[in-house]
């Protein structure tokens, strides 16, 4: 038994421009279904790491400079620098630094890397030591060439009232050391 099936005048037409409308309804929908869900996952906060194991690392490298520089000591640098600038960074070459022995001034540094800048070597084969002129003691003040215990005495008493020395060349301009006798004594201080 054959059952007729009769379409309203023009059903054709309704069902070719509703199903395309139909389609792309159920696929907004379903798309909007899938972002409201993943945006309730990404709403979760993310799980606390374990401090002892997340510590940053600190910026920059921590480089030891030694030996003939102005200040020597532990600098901070930015990554990527050279052993240039570390030199440059405690306040370059000291007037008796051996410059036919230095380091290679084009390397790059690495965290706790030393940087030794040599001193010159006099005649009779020794090294020239420098006294730290704001944290030597009296005795050690008065071995250093154009000082006396009188002297020594009143560098002491300066650094004391004025919380040292900023420059070696105080000695001459503050304390009234003869120029002659700085000249000398400048290559074995340090500040």
């Amino acid at each position: 038994m054959r059952i007729p099936v009769r379409f309203v005048p023009g059903g054709r037409r309704i069902v070719l421009l509703a199903a395309p409308l139909a389609i792309g309804g159920v696929a907004l929908a379903g798309a909007f279904a899938y972002r409201s869900s993943a945006g309730a996952v990404a709403a979760q906060p993310p799980p606390v790491p374990d401090p002892a194991l997340s510590v940053p690392a600190q910026p920059g490298l921590l480089v030891d400079v030694t030996g003939a520089v102005e200040n020597p000591g532990l600098y901070r640098l930015p990554r990527g620098d050279r052993v240039f600038d570390a030199i440059a960074a405690a306040g370059g070459f000291s007037p008796d630094a051996d410059m036919s022995r230095l380091p290679n001034l084009a390397g790059r540094l690495k965290d706790g890397e030393q940087v030794k800048v040599a001193f010159a070597r006099t005649t009779s084969g020794t090294t020239i030591v420098r006294t730290n002129l704001n944290t030597a003691t009296l005795e050690e003040l008065a071995t250093v060439p154009g000082f006396s215990m009188a002297f020594a005495k009143e560098c002491i008493d300066y650094r004391t009232n004025y919380g040292g020395f900023q420059n070696t060349r105080e000695l001459v301009d503050i304390m009234g050391m003869s120029e002659a006798d700085y000249l000398i004594a400048r290559h074995y201080l340090t500040l």
